[in-house]
């Protein structure tokens, strides 16, 4: 089944309107700059003592407190991490989300799994980057942008995808394409992806790699290059032409172990877990999970993070990335964005 690809949206829908961007983390910067150079009215709502206040005012952008950033908006935008964002609206925005305003996230998950439930007369939609804030940042400064996706999950005016389009324009979506999907599907897929293969699946199998040389006798320098390091540059093969181009790009022995060796990794086992995974997103027991764990003060979380970096790969991983200049500007980079 196919998807919907907007290329052209009327620019001046969104600078008709105020818009409000609660949040300056990752996502929040980068729409709330990318719209300002779009020509478009932008306030930043912040909490009071907030160390990006004065980032955001540097940069040129109003910045008002929460709720009065709620009352002023016409487009409300809610970039908080999922797990504020009910408190941060049940505070602060609910009685400021009036008839003919609209209510727009970055990710669907407090919608789809009814953590916020916005009045009637509110339009209520979606513009998802797909990708890291600093990136859809930079990429826009460059004259370009971002693919992103839009949904919309109510539509009181009769014209809420007009104006997700109009946002997308203004941050820059518009010049790499918008997919047009729905909440449901942006959150569940977006989960299973992080969980099942972009970050659970992968550190997990970094992990295990590292482990099985180490374990074996092999110095921890060696594994840890051959089971992380090097990921990027297969990464970075794959995002630029697919898994085409990286089997191409690859030695021919490299290419002949992928085939033959990597189904005896994830085989059929390993496929019946990921529609475990994906069952438990889709029936909301994981969503259920992460809310209790937020409402529990996120002990678990806590400890699960320290877990993570005491492993080996971590403690051998700092020393050798010392030995890599070209880094230190990444990382700076990638931390001044957000």
């Amino acid at each position: 089944m196919g998807v919907n690809v907007h290329y052209q949206a009327n620019p001046d829908l969104v600078r008709s309107r105020r818009v409000a961007v609660i949040g300056y983390g990752s996502q929040g910067h980068a729409h709330a700059l990318n719209l300002h150079d779009s020509g478009v009215d932008v306030a930043v709502g912040l909490r009071e003592g907030s160390s990006s206040r004065a980032e955001a005012a540097a940069r040129g952008l109003r910045v008002m407190g929460i709720s009065e950033a709620a009352a002023w908006g016409d487009l409300v935008v809610l970039l908080v991490p999922d797990q504020h964002q009910k408190r941060v609206y049940e505070e602060h925005m609910v009685e400021h989300m009036k008839p003919g305003k609209s209510l727009v996230f970055g990710h669907g998950f407090n919608i789809h799994y009814g953590q916020i439930a916005p009045p009637e007369g509110v339009d209520v939609f979606m513009v998802a980057p797909k990708s890291p804030g600093h990136l859809a940042r930079r990429v826009f400064e460059e004259g370009k942008g971002v693919p992103c996706l839009v949904a919309v999950a109510q539509d009181a005016s009769g014209t809420a995808l007009d104006m997700a389009l109009s946002y997308a324009e203004g941050i820059g979506g518009i010049r790499a394409g918008v997919i047009e999907t729905t909440f449901k599907d942006e959150t569940e897929t977006d989960l299973f992806g992080e969980q099942a293969v972009l970050c659970g699946g992968a550190e997990e199998l970094i992990k295990a790699g590292f482990e099985t040389l180490t374990g074996a006798g092999y110095p921890p320098e060696l594994a840890y290059f051959e089971c992380l390091h090097e990921l990027k540059l297969i990464v970075d093969l794959i995002y630029d032409g697919g898994l085409e181009y990286m089997n191409y790009s690859i030695s021919d022995t490299a290419e002949y172990g992928n085939y033959t060796r990597g189904p005896r990794i994830i085989d059929d086992a390993a496929r019946e877990r990921m529609r475990e995974i994906l069952a438990e997103v889709q029936d909301g027991t994981f969503a259920r999970e992460w809310i209790a764990e937020n409402e529990a003060g996120g002990k678990q979380l806590l400890a699960l993070r320290g877990r993570s970096r005491e492993h080996p790969i971590e403690q051998i991983g700092k020393r050798l990335r010392g030995m890599m200049s070209w880094l230190r500007g990444e990382r700076n980079e990638a931390a001044n964005a957000v």
